[in-house]
């Protein structure tokens, strides 16, 4: 897909998203016009504010996907290079816990592939937004743990952390 493409089907989203959640218009729109001005750092911090009150913002798209989880490979993916590398891994890191959050989703495996998808552009990234996403994959694995019903133990807790473990490593061999 040409940058072109890119661009418009990022745009063409966020549109369809404004006109199907009203109550949102206004931040869609927000978001459109950033993007079309191509004030990267503008929509990476409106993104970044949008996706952290799921509370008010999450909700499903007509596909009948997380809302949040489109916007993040719709509109921000395809921008990854261009904006704040620690604030990618924070949108990812909000992108990938609203997959646990609503009832509807509730998708630890696709949740745990965003954070670890994030992770394999390592030497883009820098260490902060390393160290942070990787952070955020091992708090990830307990918060699935957690809600699994399956009893929080040291032994499980650290079987979950050391397959984070692997994953990073495995990552990092790359």
């Amino acid at each position: 897909m040409s940058a072109a493409e890119a661009a418009n089907a990022a745009i063409d989203h966020l549109e369809s998203m404004s006109t199907l959640q009203p109550d949102l218009s206004e931040q869609y729109q927000n978001l459109v016009n950033l993007y079309q001005k191509k004030l990267w750092h503008q929509l990476t911090m409106s993104t970044l504010e949008f996706v952290s009150t799921p509370s008010t913002t999450l909700r499903t798209t007509a596909e009948g996907i997380n809302s949040y989880h489109a916007l993040f490979e719709k509109v921000i993916l395809p921008i990854d290079k261009k904006i704040n590398q620690l604030n990618l891994a924070r949108i990812a890191s909000f992108v990938s816990f609203s997959l646990l959050d609503d009832p509807p989703y509730k998708d630890g495996v696709a949740a745990r592939s965003i954070l670890e998808n994030v992770l394999e552009k390592r030497d883009r990234l820098g260490p902060a937004a390393a160290l942070y996403t990787e952070a955020r994959l091992g708090l990830l694995g307990l918060t699935v743990l957690a809600r699994s019903g399956e009893a929080l133990t040291t032994e499980s807790s650290v079987k979950a952390l050391e397959s984070t473990k692997e994953a990073i490593t495995k990552g990092r061999s790359v």
